[in-house]
């Protein structure tokens, strides 16, 4: 029986329209003639999704019992008994009842396949697994729904079920999607701007990558190796070498030139594992990449033409970007090279060969010297100088036994001895010395070096190659086993060093710490030109010219010149060492610790500069507050005050005693809001001044609310609160707050209409509480949105009369001043939202274990 197929509607949040596309789907299915049935829908109560419900055969659910309550589930027996050719059911990510057969819907749904029956569902992207703990960082809602991004990859046909932020807005706001008291909540958590907006690019990324993996199956599944160019990908082989950034700078270049275009860096890495790569520039021209939106890649082949063409075509790359030869004339004539190789075996791929400085400057030829230690070398010429004349003496005493042909194979395993002992020089001295001793006490005529036999002669001169062969085969194993051992020593080496720096607290002093202890040095030190000191010729190392950026072990060099050895990182940066000179092996570990003291500086300088710029910024803010505040708040109540005292002491106007108290009583009420807001502003002057911290501390919203409104006098009528009892405490000062959302109320009423209501809600994400007031106002244009804020601004610039503009400007640099923040957004049906973000109050979780203690 064949397995049914899978399609998926994925949605990139409820009410898209997911449910409703699966139902209309199944019904173009039964008007075709397909037998579909419904296994399992939700409807959610929205009128249109339960309309395409009509007309389509409902297979029975199942009921179950979990405590004390009854649900129903989708019955996966009945289902497969109808046997239909299309079975829709919804909510792929469903967690079952307690108690059924499978824990998870989707479970069920693969029973329907494996039963020969096509399934279509849903889901959402915020219940796949790889985006659970993603979504929850967006939204701060927890989805304990989850499933496995392998089973909606494995279906047969995905599709996204797409709508803008915007329109689902006002799908909700039409009450298209949830009941009407349930509307202006949602617009206010889950469903914001913001959050639709990065669910949906997670959404379309996701399913992107899921669009990749089929094409590339299908190419694999049809041994398809050619590229088809369905979207740039530009390849740069990277080499390690100085050229590596003219060639990524290129190739960035070539990308951007068509929008959408990939850009892969890769690097081959030979099978054994070596490379001649320095670490440190390997590490730069990484980050050159992934700073220009591009990804580093590293292959292992031998073969460095046939493993750079495996990842392009892998990739489906179209070009490939390559640095022009550095090798010289002649060994250009010798062989065509890597590049030219590759443009011969390329095929479709587009090939770039670029110039750069190092063209055909050469490459620096392998070191002599053999891959084995000094000791071992002395040890093959001792074995030479002594093992072989007493060899010589054995096989001279057995000469009538031993013939020619053994006496050659017992020298022969002399030489391989001493291969093995001493590497190649020994063993070629052997070989030599050996043919020669062969040849005049061996060879007739004895005692003389003349051969008089053809037969004889082939012998040695087979021996003398046979042994060359076999020494510079040993030498070679041994160079490569040392080396392997070096790149082991430097990988381990640079793993734990990057392990340690990501650990510690102080980057630069725990990496150079490291470097001293690494290589036994007496002190490291990091000299910094400094900025306003010129580059002048000849002066490099003055002592007045650098100073001390950061240092360990002994005492600190004053200059490069100071110390053992110097890395130089760039200019102004040099890294100077004091104690054992390093080897020319280990300068390119040291290039790579350079690189990351460099990173380390620049980030430590940074911070520093943040940490500077963030108490002027402080104060800027409790300034402008400040000033705000004693132009604009406290003339207000001055001004009644000082209005119903005149009135009082006017000598043409007769007051009764009923109008004399509310004349006073208007006076006094003025009065102790100025005192009010005088005290604020004394406390937020000596903050200013750092003579006095934030009064911050813990306080629930709905004890805050019920004050403003008592402030607000008969405008309260006009506001309607929807305060959940749940929120966790918010860390604010009582009385700015309380002046924040006055301000906020107060401008809300100003331009909301007669008979509609100012609506009041509260709802936390992750570490914050978000206060929104909204209104249902004309709104302001999104140009003007930042506007608002500035002082003395109002809507139109018009009818100071009521303010002077400065309520939203002052009651944004309060919330700021508090570590928080104000944001205006669209009210879905006409209006504005202005949401206020504080800090939320985290209460310690109890140890039980102290308490024991």
């Amino acid at each position: 029986m064949a397995r049914g197929r899978l399609r998926i509607y994925l949605g990139a949040a409820p009410g898209v329209g997911k449910t409703y596309a699966m139902l209309a789907e199944g019904r173009r299915r039964l008007g075709r003639g397909t037998d579909v049935v419904i296994g399992y829908v939700e409807t959610h109560g929205r009128a249109r999704t339960a309309e395409q419900v009509e007309g389509l055969e409902l297979v029975p659910r199942k009921t179950m019992e979990h405590r004390g309550a009854e649900f129903t589930e989708l019955d996966t027996d009945t289902v497969i008994a109808r046997r239909p050719a299309v079975a829709l059911v919804d909510e792929l990510a469903h967690t079952n009842v307690p108690g059924s057969r499978n824990v998870k819907r989707w479970q069920d749904i693969e029973e329907l396949l494996d039963a020969g029956i096509d399934v279509i569902s849903t889901v959402n992207v915020q219940h796949l697994e790889s985006l659970n703990d993603v979504v929850r960082e967006i939204t701060g809602v927890p989805q304990r729904e989850t499933v496995p991004d392998e089973v909606v990859r494995r279906a047969d046909q995905v599709e996204l079920v797409d709508m803008t932020p915007e329109a689902l807005r006002r799908r909700m706001a039409h009450g298209n999607v949830y009941a009407p008291e349930k509307v202006d909540a949602a617009l206010g958590n889950y469903f914001r701007v913001g959050n639709l907006t990065a669910l949906r690019e997670l959404a379309l990324l996701w399913l992107a990558d899921k669009v990749d993996d089929q094409l590339d199956r299908y190419r694999a599944d049809h041994g398809i190796r050619g590229t088809w160019e369905a979207r740039e990908r530009v390849v740069v082989a990277i080499s390690g070498g100085t050229e590596g950034d003219t060639l990524i700078r290129r190739a960035a270049r070539i990308a951007d030139r068509t929008k959408g275009a990939d850009l892969l860096a890769v690097h081959v890495l030979r099978g054994d594992g070596l490379t001649g790569a320095n670490p440190a520039d390997l590490a730069r021209q990484r980050a050159l990449v992934e700073s220009m939106g591009g990804t580093y890649h590293q292959v292992v082949g031998d073969d460095i033409v046939a493993a750079l063409l495996d990842f392009a075509r892998g990739a489906n790359a179209t070009q490939l970007v390559l640095g022009a030869s550095r090798r010289g004339r002649f060994a250009r004539l010798l062989s065509r090279g890597v590049g030219m190789t590759t443009i011969a075996q390329s095929g479709a791929i587009d090939v770039h060969m670029v110039t750069h400085e190092k063209v055909s400057a050469g490459r620096r030829p392998p070191a002599l010297g053999g891959g084995l230690t000094a000791q071992r070398q002395a040890a093959g010429f001792a074995l030479t100088v002594l093992g072989l004349p007493l060899l010589t003496l054995l096989l001279a005493a057995l000469r009538d036994r031993v013939p020619l042909p053994s006496d050659i194979l017992l020298f022969l395993a002399a030489v391989i001895g001493v291969a093995l002992a001493g590497g190649l020089y020994p063993a070629l001295l052997a070989a030599v010395a050996g043919s020669l001793l062969l040849n005049y006490y061996f060879t007739p005529p004895y005692h003389t070096f003349t051969i008089s036999e053809h037969e004889n002669l082939l012998a040695l001169i087979v021996y003398v190659v046979v042994a060359a062969a076999v020494s510079t085969v040993v030498d070679q194993a041994a160079r490569r086993t040392r080396q392997a051992a070096a790149a082991r020593a430097e990988a381990t080496l640079l793993a734990t060093l990057s392990g340690h720096v990501l650990r510690g607290e102080r980057a630069l002093d725990s990496l150079l710490e490291r470097l001293r202890e690494t290589f036994r040095l007496t002190s490291v030190t990091l000299l910094e030109r400094p900025a306003d000191t010129p580059l002048t010729p000849g002066r490099q190392h003055d002592p007045h010219r650098w100073k001390v950026a950061a240092a360990t072990g002994g005492r600190p060099c004053g200059s490069p010149d100071q110390g053992d050895a110097e890395i130089t990182i760039d200019d102004d940066l040099v890294l100077v060492l004091c104690g054992p000179t390093p080897s020319a092996t280990d300068r390119r570990v040291l290039e790579a610790f350079a690189a990351q003291a460099a990173v380390a500086l620049r980030q430590r300088r940074l911070t520093e500069q943040a940490e500077q710029v963030r108490p002027l910024a402080e104060a800027d803010r409790m300034r402008t507050a400040l000033l705000n505040a004693v132009s604009h708040d406290l003339r207000t109540p001055l001004s009644s005050a000082k209005a119903a005292v005149e009135s009082l002491r006017s000598p043409d106007v007769s007051w009764s005693e009923q109008d004399e108290a509310e004349l006073l009583d208007a006076a006094a009420q003025s009065l102790d809001r100025l005192d009010r807001l005088v005290a604020n502003l004394l406390d937020m002057s000596r903050l200013q001044a750092g003579a006095l911290g934030m009064l911050t501390r813990p306080m629930a919203v709905e004890d805050i609310v019920p004050r403003v409104l008592d402030d607000l006098g008969a405008d309260a009528a006009q506001v309607r609160v929807q305060v959940p009892g749940a929120l966790p405490e918010l860390l604010a000062d009582p009385a700015l707050l309380e002046r924040i959302l006055a301000n906020l109320l107060s401008n809300a009423l100003r331009y909301t209409p007669p008979g509609a209501a100012v609506l009041v809600t509260a709802s936390s994400h992750a570490d914050t509480v978000e206060i929104r007031v909204v209104d249902r106002g004309p709104g302001i244009p999104a140009a003007d949105r930042d506007r608002v804020f500035l002082p003395f601004q109002r809507r139109g610039d018009r009818d100071n009369h009521t303010g002077v503009g400065l309520g939203l400007a002052l009651a944004r640099g309060l919330a700021e001043a508090m570590g928080g923040g104000i944001e205006p957004e669209d009210t879905p049906g006409g209006g504005v939202t202005m949401i206020l973000t504080l800090p939320a109050h985290r209460a310690a979780v109890p140890d039980p274990e102290a308490e024991l203690r």
